[in-house]
């Protein structure tokens, strides 16, 4: 199409008119092919986000993958970049940072930068102009001094770093400077980096940039899925504290501008009876079906070990398939290994690729044009991300498959399609007042300068994270970073910063740039800035523990730490094919009993993404209107499910289930967002007796419920109580001639009592001493890295088990408190528990005791976690069949 036929179909030439010259050709060159796609030169993101970036306006713009939402904002900002180059105002310094999360996704901005400055000198050389020299560049950890040094000679215009790198040159004295020019800050895939510490720690460099520039940088940020908008927009822009309210920000929603075409797939209508081998030649089949019907496939599943497994069965169940048209890609293969896949997906080199999560970001993938998850995705957010990656630009529709390979996951998946289809996104939650974080940033600001305290306050107040900061919390972290607390500097840990009053002129201590008797901080020590430098981040270390069989120096394996955190003393595991108890740890050593009892924390725990919350209150409610439509008939059920994006064996499986369910126990059995169900069932031959509670609100939220609940049982019962736990709900085990009143605890047990209960119960265990040392990590109570030396997460975890107890013993101190607060709101989701027990005693949500002879259909997961002869996946078939003809017979009787 020409320039003048794309110009008469388009209506955003207002739009266009922003543009200068040069940048408004290419445009037109680059994207008038697609006016009629379009309705015009700009897609829905770029059509709305240009002019505001333009104005110099604070805006988040929410988009699919492929719709060109980071391109609106890079357009916008090389436009006003080519304005200050051809009126000779470009300085040797950065007025564009562009921030993300990965590196790879920092290398392919990098690339789609280069694009368009070299089209636009181009047209700009055409017209006699000169050449249009806007620079950029990428700053990261991998890049050499060389570089680095190179940078502050000829310093780009345009900046690509990760947050940790932004941090350090925040701290850089040379290169600090040329941040002061900073005009525009753009963060890409901001709701993956607000939901963790690493957000937190980038929303507190923005502050301090935002005092270091000249100006106010205008903030934009990049989100495909995202919910809700309004928090993630004050997250990006910060707080105003003298007004307390978020500062000024426009959102730009277009998430919903691309067609999906999205489709639950079940190998069976029976995913009890029939055979696995049925199952998985199903599966295997359906699959190689979609792969040749399409050109590039891209296959997520929920484990690494997933992802190779299926790579490996394709390729041994069809010779069609090798390494030149297949591959693998997740976080454990070699560097060289994913960036050879990254390259072929870019290429279309492809039939296939499998992954677990590593491809859900950054790679951009054109040729892609089906998506298939294997397994639920844990979220309709991540959902929408791993089939976002299909058909990747804007008239294409996103095409993708989920398959479900058990009863559980189905009615999850079936749930998950359906809203996202309805346009539901599940929440991100932000971590509050993380001391962690803050003390390396006090720390770094302190290091900068000599400074006023309430001006520290303020940049800390001005972030979102903190926009609720107390003085009280203040002062713990001061006293803190000021050791002020007997006894640490025994222990090796010293002062970080200094807080004092102003001296009159004369004094000792007398800083002429501020007010006498004025309260300022700054740094204490000569080594300060080198400390700050080489231990600053959040993402922690890791390590793998050796097992030992006690009171013998027999090995039996290792166990990753991020799976040791789950286990406390008494729980059960299987390594090598045989089941240990877990006794203690010491160390990077880890010391068991053998034992016959059964599993208590599968295999799969440590690498699985949790259930949503928000999801697990949608099946919670889909549950209370199948049970409705069920108690009309048959047919009002299937109408329902017929408005679901699902084959016909999810029809029928989904229908099985809720059948024999009602059939067994009644609707009494069913837990729903109106009704809370616990099911006591004794095993005799295991002489245990099982409490499955029916808490469909995700891994998360089990986990926080299940040990305040066992904390309590136990204190009852007078013997351990062991805990296995799942997306939609937990299992109590103890000894059958034990027992509990479920009414009495749950009655016990009240909002204003549970974050009590829970540090009570977290006291001593594993998941708090691995937190307690990533978080004396962050907060430089352990230095990673000390005069060219490293310390390994295994020698901190040794350092943190020496200090745990002294700083468990200290009043309000940060450290502790920290980490208490991480581990309970951020692992274990304590605000849901309460909400959820507010809603129990304020009679909203009722709660039912059951005593079947069996566990009920619906608990069949749950149960098997918890049975005593599981311990591979065919005994676990074995086992729900077993489950599954008791209550048939039932049934039939």
């Amino acid at each position: 199409m020409s320039a003048e036929d794309a110009a008469d179909r388009a209506d955003d030439l207002d739009v266009l008119e922003l543009f200068e010259p040069s940048l408004r050709e290419w445009w037109v060159d680059e994207f008038g092919e697609y006016v009629g796609i379009n309705d015009g030169f700009f897609t829905p993101p770029q059509k709305e986000a240009v002019p505001l970036i333009h104005d110099r306006e604070n805006v988040l713009v929410a988009s699919p993958t492929g719709s060109g939402k980071t391109l609106s904002a890079f357009s916008s900002i090389i436009n006003e970049l080519l304005v200050k180059s051809k009126n000779d105002e470009l300085e040797n310094s950065v007025y564009c940072l562009y921030v993300s999360p990965l590196k790879s996704l920092a290398n392919d901005i990098h690339r789609n930068l280069e694009v368009p400055l070299e089209g636009v000198d181009e047209k700009a050389q055409d017209r006699g102009h000169d050449e249009v020299d806007i620079r950029h560049a990428i700053r990261h950890g991998d890049t050499s001094s060389n570089k680095r040094q190179k940078m502050l000679d000829e310093t780009p215009h345009i900046l690509n770093t990760t947050p940790e790198t932004l941090a350090i040159l925040l701290n850089s004295p040379k290169f600090r400077e040329k941040l002061r020019t900073v005009e525009y800050v753009v963060v890409d895939e901001i709701h993956s980096l607000a939901e963790g510490k690493r957000g937190t720690h980038l929303s507190v460099s923005l502050e301090r940039l935002e005092e270091l520039a000249h100006g106010s940088p205008t903030r934009i940020g990049c989100s495909a899925t995202v919910e809700p908008l309004d928090k993630m927009g004050e997250f990006l822009v910060g707080w105003d504290a003298d007004e307390d309210e978020p500062r000024d920000y426009s959102i730009v929603d277009t998430r919903f501008v691309r067609d999906f075409d999205i489709k639950l797939h079940c190998p069976t209508d029976d995913l009890i009876h029939t055979p696995n081998d049925e199952i998985q030649d199903g599966f295997y089949t359906k699959l190689d079906s979609l792969i040749q019907d399409h050109e590039n496939t891209l296959i997520f599943t929920n484990t690494r070990s997933g992802a190779e497994r299926v790579l490996h069965n394709l390729r041994d169940r069809y010779d069609r398939y090798d390494e030149t048209n297949s591959g693998c890609h997740h976080g454990s293969l070699g560097k060289e290994s994913r960036k050879e896949i990254e390259e072929k997906l870019k290429r279309g080199d492809v039939d296939f690729v499998t992954s677990s999560t590593s491809l859900e970001l950054g790679v951009d993938m054109p040729h892609i044009d089906l998506v298939v998850q294997v397994g639920s995705p844990k979220s309709v957010a991540g959902l929408l991300q791993r089939i976002g990656r299909a058909g990747h630009s804007l008239g294409q529709t996103v095409e993708g498959r989920v398959v479900a390979l058990d009863r559980d996951e189905l009615l999850e998946c079936a749930v998950m399609l359906k809203k996202a289809e309805d346009g539901f996104i599940d929440r991100v939650f932000v971590p509050e007042n993380a001391q962690d974080v803050l003390a390396q940033h006090v720390y770094g600001m302190a290091i900068n300068n000599v400074r006023r305290e309430e001006d520290t306050l303020d940049v800390i107040r001005s972030a979102y994270p903190y926009r609720n900061y107390s003085r009280d919390d203040w002062e713990s972290l001061v006293r803190y970073l000021t050791a002020s607390y007997e006894g640490m500097e025994d222990r090796n840990v010293y002062a970080k910063i200094w807080r004092d009053e102003n001296d009159p002129p004369g004094g000792e201590y007398h800083y002429p740039e501020f007010e006498t008797g004025e309260t300022l901080v700054g740094k204490r020590g000569r080594m300060a800035r080198p400390i700050y430098m080489q231990n600053i981040g959040t993402i922690p270390d890791s390590f793998s523990c050796d097992v030992f069989i006690r009171g013998t120096d027999d090995w039996v394996g290792d166990l990753d730490e991020n799976y040791l955190e789950q286990l406390d003393k008494g729980d059960v595991f299987v390594l090598g094919g045989s089941n240990y108890e877990f006794k203690y740890r010491r160390g990077s050593k880890v010391y068991v009993d053998p034992t016959n009892e059964a599993p208590t924390v599968p295999s799969w725990f440590s690498e699985r993404l949790p259930l949503s919350y928000d999801l697990g209150r949608e099946i919670l409610s889909f549950k209370r209107k199948m049970v409705e439509r069920l108690g009309e008939s048959e047919d009002a059920a299937r109408s329902m499910l017929s408005d679901f994006p699902v084959d016909e064996d999810s029809v029928e499986s989904i229908l099985r289930i809720f059948d024999e369910q009602l059939r067994y126990a009644g609707e009494v059995s069913i837990s729903t967002d109106e009704q809370f169900v616990v099911e006591e069932v004794v095993d005799n031959e295991a002489e245990r007796r099982h409490y499955y509670f029916h808490s469909n609100y995700g891994r998360k939220f089990n986990d926080g419920m299940s040990r305040i609940v066992a904390h309590e049982a136990s204190r009852r019962v007078g013997t351990n109580v062991k805990v296995s736990v799942a997306d939609n709900g937990f299992a109590l085990s103890l000894p059958s001639n034990r027992k509990i009143d479920v009414y009495d605890i749950i009655d016990s047990v009240r909002p204003e009592n549970a974050d009590g209960i829970l540090r009570e119960a977290l006291s001593g265990s594993e998941l708090l001493k691995r937190y307690f040392r990533i978080n004396a990590t962050r907060s430089l109570m352990i230095l990673r890295n000390y005069k060219g030396r490293s310390k390994s997460a295994a020698r901190q975890q040794v350092s943190s088990d020496m200090l745990i107890n002294f700083a468990e013993d200290l009043e309000d101190f940060a450290v502790i408190d920290e980490t208490y607060r991480e581990v309970m709101e951020d692992k274990l989701d304590i605000e849901h528990v309460k909400d959820v027990l507010r809603e129990i005693h304020d009679g909203e949500l009722d709660v039912y005791a059951i005593a079947p002879e069996s566990p009920t259909p619906m608990a069949f997961g749950i149960a098997s976690l918890a049975a005593s002869d599981v311990v591979l996946a065919e005994d676990e078939d074995e086992v729900l069949r077993e489950f599954h003809e008791r209550v048939m017979e039932a049934i039939g009787d």
